[in-house]
């Protein structure tokens, strides 16, 4: 088949190296400059580091290089994925530079994809087969709008997220306000405190963080990074040994949240600096597990940080001639730069609103079976929507299902049955995040109990030996290589003659 992929962070990629494999003629459209996705260096901010260590945040058939440190920066985990499009012979395939405007269902079956040069230029209309989203959840930056902006901006303010600045240069001198609390927040706020004036972090609500080394020497990995930091917390379909967790363990359980808590409390000085959050350790999860910025919490000791809790800016505006950020507790704060670390929006703004609208259910959310496919829109799949621990991971066994999928491998339930899944999950995601979800898209902490639903509907062959493993030890992403071959050998028959007849032509 002809098919378009749209992105290439670690899910378009995935999907080219995956679908070339079972034969399909493919073309992946980036409008970065570079592969990378997130980790585009277009997107590049100060701090920007991975949560995950780099041996368990690859893909399956490339570790990342042992030079690298155990939490690579944003650049060395770009020019891995560099050295993955090299490894695997990938640049043919790749159009970088170049937004996909529109995707439009053609009525015979397929897509009409148009396309431009990113920094502007002549469209071009091809058609293809079948269409990969791969755009991630991370598309777009979500800046709120805040009342009086203008007025601040005239006075010299600006307002950035944090893929709008790529250097700490740009923030010498000046008095800088971040807004939010996750990883991205802390992480660019201690990246640019050095150079900045002043730095505040405003803080609608704090949450708990985990540190990268709990007591300064356990790395978080063999905690969070396995089956049983991720059966810590409770599934919407438990395995056996979670019901024996959240059953007759669940004391044993608790506290070990709780020593977490006491932990992290106790490391990060948190009461003194009347930074705990409220809730249990168990809220660390709620939709995503924040790591702690390595110096954040000492440079609020110091005071080169100041954290304003339980608070949000209700305002922009100027004070003589000076701009300022009015907050909902009644102080103003001087602002020659706010930084909203306030997350991203999920968009699929190249496909048609009604295309977008059977997309979604009433509620905002994506209706993807398995976060793949939708319902009732044929030739069209998602890879990477299921964003997790494991990412590329996640990504991998998303892509080899798509393949499955095609060669009429899967055995799938009947689509009612299929909404009946998407929706019991979907209000289940609802309700644990608190609504922080990503539109039905974040996974985490359930990363692996979705690449192993992933894989069990595909039929991959798991070792029990190293299912075993991974519930105490982090998880290696390399124990998977070579699940794609494996799923090559058990086409069925007609379709390896087919492809071996092309191969010959």
């Amino acid at each position: 088949m002809k098919i378009a992929i749209i992105g290439a962070g670690f899910a378009g990629l995935s999907a080219v190296r995956v679908l070339r494999s079972f034969g399909h003629d493919v073309v992946a459209y980036e409008k970065c400059p570079d592969v990378g996705g997130v980790w585009s260096a277009t997107r590049r901010y100060p701090g920007l580091t991975t949560q995950n260590t780099k041996d368990t945040y690859s893909l399956s058939e490339l570790p990342m290089p042992k030079h690298f440190p155990q939490w690579p920066t944003s650049a060395q985990v770009q020019d891995y994925m560099e050295h993955y499009v090299d490894r695997f012979d990938l640049t043919p395939y790749l159009r970088l530079s170049t937004e996909v405007t529109r995707a439009d269902p053609r009525a015979e079956g397929g897509w009409s994809i148009t396309t431009r040069p990113a920094e502007g230029g002549e469209e071009v209309t091809s058609e293809v087969d079948y269409l990969v989203v791969a755009n991630g959840i991370f598309c777009e930056p979500f800046v709120p709008q805040y009342d009086g902006r203008a007025e601040f901006e005239a006075a010299g303010g600006r307002v950035r997220a944090p893929s709008e600045v790529h250097s700490a240069e740009e923030a010498a001198g000046q008095d800088v306000v971040v807004v939010g609390y996750g990883k991205s927040a802390c992480d660019i706020a201690a990246g640019l405190s050095d150079a900045a004036g002043s730095t505040t972090v405003v803080a609608r609500q704090l949450i708990w963080k985990m540190p990268r080394k709990l007591g300064g020497a356990l790395n978080y990995k063999y905690l969070m990074l396995t089956r049983l930091g991720e059966g810590l917390f409770e599934y919407l379909r438990p395995n056996k040994v979670e019901k024996v967790l959240h059953g007759p363990l669940k004391p044993v359980r608790n506290s070990m949240l709780g020593q977490l808590a006491w932990v992290a409390t106790k490391q990060d000085s948190l009461k003194s600096l009347g930074l705990v959050p409220e809730g249990g350790f168990e809220r660390i999860a709620r939709s995503t597990v924040s790591l702690t910025t390595d110096g954040f919490f000492a440079k609020v000791k110091e005071g080169s940080i100041s954290v304003v809790r339980d608070t949000h800016i209700t305002r922009l505006g100027a004070v003589d001639g000076r701009p300022v950020a009015e907050l909902a507790d009644g102080t103003t704060r001087p602002a020659d730069l706010v930084v909203c670390a306030t997350g991203f929006r999920q968009e699929v703004p190249f496909l048609p609103q009604d295309v977008q609208q059977r997309l979604t259910d009433e509620r905002g959310n994506f209706v993807l079976y398995r976060q793949i496919q939708p319902i009732g829109i044929p030739d069209l799949s998602f890879c990477g929507y299921n964003s997790s621990f494991f990412s590329p991971l996640s990504a991998e066994a998303a892509a080899l299902w798509i393949a499955c999928h095609l060669e009429g491998m899967l055995s799938l339930p009947e689509p009612e049955e299929q909404r009946r899944l998407i929706e019991e999950r979907l209000r289940w995601m609802e309700e644990r995040t608190e609504g922080h979800h990503a539109r039905g898209t974040n996974l985490i902490p359930f990363s692996m109990h979705n690449v192993d639903e992933i894989l069990d509907e595909v039929g991959v062959t798991r070792s029990k030996a190293t299912t075993a493993k991974e519930w105490l030890m982090p998880i290696d992403p390399s124990s998977y290589r070579g699940m794609v071959e494996e799923m090559l050998a058990r086409r069925p028959a007609q379709t390896q003659v087919a492809a071996s007849a092309e191969g010959r032509s």
